[in-house]
């Protein structure tokens, strides 16, 4: 009977410390990667894990733990809050630990003051790719009679075809003249941002021609929103997620493009199950801007025309600390002119992996649910406004109720190189 006790002690001993591993080894997981904070602001940080911290600084640079230098503070438990603030731009590491033993590494850094013009206006976009992507591989109907696919597994869609036998591949023109002239293809291709060289053997058609059986694309153009602008660098973030290639779903990658004017001439309410539209009039030839990133976390570029640019309407950012459950507002131009529209944050999510579906917000505005029923396509890049400052920007809408969609943080389109 001793034995058996012994043994049940040791099953529920083993069980507890096991329970207690699991949580933290979870607890380890959710807390970010990466934490900024602004410039001569205080920053409050609450994980609330049993974990001893310390921070290592480069340069020599000033940073306060609350409200004390940080020689005075080498061991900060960060199972209690702690405030963070620093006069001085730069990097730092935060090194957790349990019992001397190193756990996890977070980069932490400061951001200089920041103050954005929130634009909200409708603008045509048109990206023109780096290489042609590949959409798909079909069949070619050779001299004989008889079909064949000479691209079979060779390529596959989401491919972007760089260069034929050492000739750059700037549109679809250029790749067709090269498929012309030439019998063997050897390419140079880029598949999931890895280069590699394939070689495909040409097929004469019916009529002699050249092919190799695939459909292309090298641009593409739509309707979105121009979240902000930068005073001071004439700089722009746009749409708060990536532009993909309807047909692959793969991020496009750009060589150049433009924003242009656009004026909205009908909307398509949503509806569940059917996302709504802004149907745009893109105006050509009143380009605004350049374009010369196309990210995960949005599009961004130079402003061309400085008409745009009022440094008297910048405001502040808010960082995703300051992000609160609660009411807000939206910029966005519907009718003809940019207006703010009430919304609701109802949930917020700090060390989201998906950085462009960090809050979920749902329209109360009477004014926008009568003229479009909620969040509709084009609306992507509305900036979110709470509490005076720039905090994110509007990027989908749930397919089963058009009130409601996500946002993403201002501060994760401005980190874009870290997401």
């Amino acid at each position: 009977m001793k034995i058996f006790k012994n043994k049940f002690f040791y099953i529920i001993f083993g069980f507890i410390v096991t329970s207690f591993f699991f949580m933290f080894y979870i607890n380890m997981l959710s807390l970010p990667q990466e934490i900024n904070i602004l410039s001569g602001s205080t920053h409050k940080l609450n994980f609330n894990v049993p974990v001893v911290a310390t921070i290592s600084t480069e340069n020599d640079l000033n940073i306060n733990v609350n409200n004390e230098p940080i020689e005075d503070k080498k061991n900060i438990n960060l199972n209690k809050d702690i405030y963070l603030n620093s006069s001085t731009e730069g990097k730092h590491n935060l090194k957790l630990s349990v019992m001397g033993i190193p756990v996890k590494n977070i980069a932490l850094s400061v951001l200089p003051e920041t103050k954005l013009i929130p634009s909200g206006n409708s603008v045509g976009v048109r990206i023109n790719t780096d290489g042609v992507m590949v959409l798909g591989i079909g069949y070619v109907v050779d001299k004989d009679g008889k079909e064949v696919e000479p691209a079979k597994n060779i390529l596959k869609p989401g491919d972007m075809i760089l260069k034929v036998n050492n000739e750059p591949i700037d549109s679809k023109e250029t790749l067709i003249s090269c498929i012309e002239k030439n019998d063997i293809l050897n390419m140079e291709i880029r598949r999931e941002d890895n280069l590699q060289n394939v070689t495909i053997n040409c097929v004469k058609d019916e009529e002699n021609k050249n092919k190799i059986g695939v459909w292309v694309r090298d641009s593409t153009q739509g309707i979105g929103t121009l979240t902000y602008i930068n005073p001071e660098d004439k700089s722009f973030g746009s749409l708060g997620h990536g532009i993909t290639d309807v047909d692959t779903r793969e991020i496009m990658k750009v060589k150049d493009g433009k924003l242009m004017q656009s004026d909205i001439i009908d909307i398509k309410k949503g509806e569940k199950g059917s996302p709504g539209e802004l149907i745009g009039n893109i105006k050509n030839k009143d380009k605004i801007g350049n374009i010369e990133e196309n990210t995960n976390v949005g599009i961004y570029g130079k402003i061309t025309n400085d008409e745009l640019i009022d440094k008297s309407k910048a405001i502040d950012i808010g960082l995703k600390d300051s992000v609160e459950i609660g009411k807000a507002t939206i910029l966005c131009n519907i009718d003809g002119s940019v207006k703010p529209y009430e919304i609701e944050i109802e949930s917020i999510n700090k060390y989201n992996i998906d950085n462009s579906k960090s809050m979920v917000i749902k329209i109360t505005d009477e004014n926008l649910l009568n003229k479009t029923n909620g969040i509709i396509q084009g609306m992507s890049g509305s900036p979110i406004i709470q509490n005076g400052k720039l905090i994110g920007a509007v990027t989908h809408v749930f397919v089963n109720d058009p009130t409601k969609g996500y946002g993403i943080y201002i501060e994760n389109m401005l980190n874009r190189n870290a997401s």
